[in-house]
């Protein structure tokens, strides 16, 4: 029960004192009423969490109907139900439900038991995943189709679809009298603050970018068309369903438009592994070689990095050179996992190659070459070496990194 005592060694704490972040408003009868989750390190047994996240859920009270905006990842269904409990929410009329995605929709079971009148709103291929998801009955849910309205007096919700970003039953919910929108995972960072507000804008840039580059960039394209559904509205808000809210909407939206439509930069991103030292002897040459010709690189021992550090580095990078030795006739596991991610993320890359050394042969190249199938790149001549590179493997580096410098001078990369 709300304002029961919990005994915590031999101090007893209020339950509501438990609650970190009570509900806060963004406008007049809007609230934030999602969790904070700061200890989380993984995301999907795939993500790396290094600033934790959040699982933002917002209530809106017309002067008619209540509406609640999303809920919380399964484990902190708690704190959304007291965050209501706190406002004294007694009904919802409707939760509407974005995106099916269980740290968005998790939540949503127990909220229909705690509200049994109210109704998810959905699209339909939602309303599929949620049946199957979470066991939803069907007749709790009520579809709505693109631009279709939802009047809860003097609030109107509009929602629009944005399939496949980042899952094919996606949409947003904008607010037109308050201009607050509510894209779900579009626009999100991972990162847990006490800020209600970007505060810090240069920090949450970095999260965001890397939220998209983890998550969104490989429906890129999808995007570029999808965010032209969203011109028109007048935006005062921004408020997704992972990290801080935008009051300043510009910042999140010139930052996707520069991730999503500007051409690559004169970046070479060079991920690799060194197992006795010949591929690192060239890896440093072939790095000193590229920056000699004004070409940026930003190198990761794919051992020691973080993955996320690398998909960020691929949303702006022109050309991936690999660097790999051969181990069982081919690639490092290492490097495969990478190259698949890569692959995976669909960077808007324009070259590839691949550099490192072999003992007694096998194919890396052809492994590494044919794992980059969904990429749109030219493959430029590889420098493979037997053992530690000579003079003549030196002179080949050189070629490649003359090839690169060339090939992004004729794009005008800068």
């Amino acid at each position: 029960m709300d304002g029961c005592a919990r005994s915590v060694g031999h101090l007893k704490i209020s339950s509501k004192r438990l609650i970190k972040l009570k509900p806060r408003k963004l406008v007049n009868r809007v609230y934030w009423v999602g969790a904070v989750d700061w200890d989380r390190r993984l995301f999907d047994e795939l993500i790396p969490l290094p600033d934790g996240t959040s699982y933002n859920a917002y209530l809106i009270k017309g002067s008619e109907k209540t509406a609640l905006i999303d809920t919380v990842d399964p484990t902190m269904t708690d704190v959304l139900v007291k965050n209501l409990k706190l406002l004294d929410v007694e009904d919802i009329d409707y939760v509407v439900t974005n995106h099916a995605e269980q740290d968005h929709s998790g939540a949503l079971p127990e909220i229909l038991k705690l509200y049994p009148k109210a109704k998810v709103i959905s699209t339909r291929k939602c309303k599929e995943l949620l049946v199957n998801l979470l066991l939803i009955p069907e007749d709790k849910i009520i579809t709505v189709e693109d631009r279709e309205t939802l009047a809860l007096g003097d609030k109107t919700l509009e929602f629009i679809h944005l399939p496949w970003v980042h899952w094919p039953e996606t949409m947003v919910t904008y607010l037109r009298e308050d201009g607050i929108l509510f894209p779900c995972d579009l626009f999100g960072s991972h990162f847990a603050s006490s800020d209600l507000y970007v505060t810090d804008e240069a920090m949450i840039y970095e999260a965001a970018k890397r939220y998209y580059a983890e998550i969104m960039m490989p429906f890129r394209t999808i995007i570029e068309r999808n965010l032209k559904k969203l011109q028109g509205l007048d935006l005062k808000v921004i408020a997704p369903s992972h990290g801080p809210v935008y009051n300043r909407p510009d910042f999140i939206t010139e930052a996707y438009r520069e991730w999503v439509y500007s051409p690559p930069k004169n970046v070479v991103v060079l991920p690799y592994v060194s197992m006795h030292g010949s591929t690192k002897v060239m890896v440093d040459y072939f790095v000193s070689a590229l920056v000699d010709r004004g070409v940026a690189v930003k190198q990761f021992n794919l051992t020691k990095t973080d993955i996320g550090k690398l998909a960020m580095a691929l949303v702006d990078a022109a050309t991936i050179v690999v660097g790999s030795p051969t181990v069982l006739g081919g690639p490092h596991p290492n490097v495969v996992y990478a190259v698949y991610l890569t692959n995976a993320l669909r960077p808007k890359l324009k070259f590839a190659s691949i550099i490192g050394s072999y003992g007694w042969g096998g194919r890396t190249v052809d492994v590494i070459a044919g794992m980059l199938s969904n990429l749109r790149v030219e493959l430029l001549e590889p420098v493979l070496v037997r053992g530690l590179p000579k003079t003549e493997d030196f002179k080949r580096l050189d070629r490649l990194a003359d090839e690169i410098s060339n090939k992004h001078r004729d794009l005008g990369l800068s």
